[in-house]
């Protein structure tokens, strides 16, 4: 008896294992009526925004935990005003069983509210093994920074990157979200070039109006000319129409090679909602 063939998985459905999203620490409602569309283990990060205060923060990062999903919570360096404030933050998420990962950033504000200028200065704080951190995610962009030439890009995440391997964490990169697949090909090659082998989640919009991508892209200087918007799959004469990855996927799995561009996966930016993500992402893969 010939046995059934095995059905290989498209390019893209394997680009989509083991894919990230993010929520906000009010998400915790949303997240849960987006769990029976997310994989159990799904790494989900939690914000460190101005409008979020520690509470909230922790119980969003253990709604995770106890979803079945990992967390992995934001630390915005700027936004921190003491050292005593991070060991707080770090001790408080130990509780909650979610220090496992960290993602560390910059963040948003022009002048630091305390010690931390940076990634970099928090990742070199000391603190975070003693807290049960093995593993540090750090932020790329393969579309540049409206606000950091690329020279001074590149040597701050080979500074990171140094950094966590000499206080013995795992490092992973994930990227800003674009529009273009070009870009970020060249991009990681680049990142291979200088030996940087960490894994890296590129980032993706999920599914969300037009106007609000549009929005966002604006926000965080995120390129966005009709030519790519068409590339991408929507148009900039119909702002009142929604948008999907399918084809940003879909051209990035065709064109991504292990050997060249190294471990890539997905991380989903939810501008339109975790549960509308969530939901996208798993009849996708279906």
């Amino acid at each position: 008896m010939t046995p059934d063939p095995v059905e290989t998985p498209s390019a893209p459905a394997r680009l989509l294992t083991g894919f990230s999203l993010e929520m906000t620490g009010k998400d915790i409602g949303a997240l849960q009526e987006a769990q029976p569309s997310l994989p159990s283990g799904t790494r989900i990060n939690v914000t460190f925004l101005g409008n979020e205060d520690l509470p909230m923060r922790v119980a969003a990062a253990a709604a995770v935990r106890a979803g079945g999903f990992v967390p992995v919570p934001h630390i915005s360096a700027r936004r921190l005003e003491s050292r005593e404030d991070l060991d707080k933050f770090l001790a408080a998420l130990e509780d909650a069983d979610a220090t496992r990962e960290l993602f560390v950033v910059g963040g948003d504000p022009v002048s630091p509210l305390g010690p931390f200028p940076d990634a970099l200065s928090v990742i070199r704080s000391g603190l975070l093994p003693g807290h049960g951190v093995r593993a540090v995610s750090i932020s790329g962009y393969p579309e540049g920074h409206p606000d950091i030439d690329t020279g001074t890009l590149w040597t701050a995440l080979e500074d990171k990157i140094q950094a966590l391997e000499q206080g013995g964490l795992e490092a992973s990169i994930t990227t800003q979200f674009g529009f273009d697949v070009a870009p970020v090909l060249v991009w990681l090659e680049e990142l291979r070039s200088r030996g940087v082998s960490a894994p890296v989640r590129i980032g993706v919009p999920g599914p969300a109006g037009v106007k609000r991508l549009l929005g966002y892209a604006r926000r965080f200087g995120v390129a966005s000319s009709a030519g790519i918007a068409h590339k991408y799959g929507f148009s900039l004469t119909n702002l009142l129409g929604t948008a999907g990855p399918d084809r940003f996927i879909q051209d990035l799995a065709q064109a991504l090679s292990p050997a060249t561009h190294g471990d890539v996966r997905l991380h989903f930016y939810t501008f339109g909602g975790i549960k509308t993500t969530a939901e996208w992402v798993h009849g996708y893969r279906s």
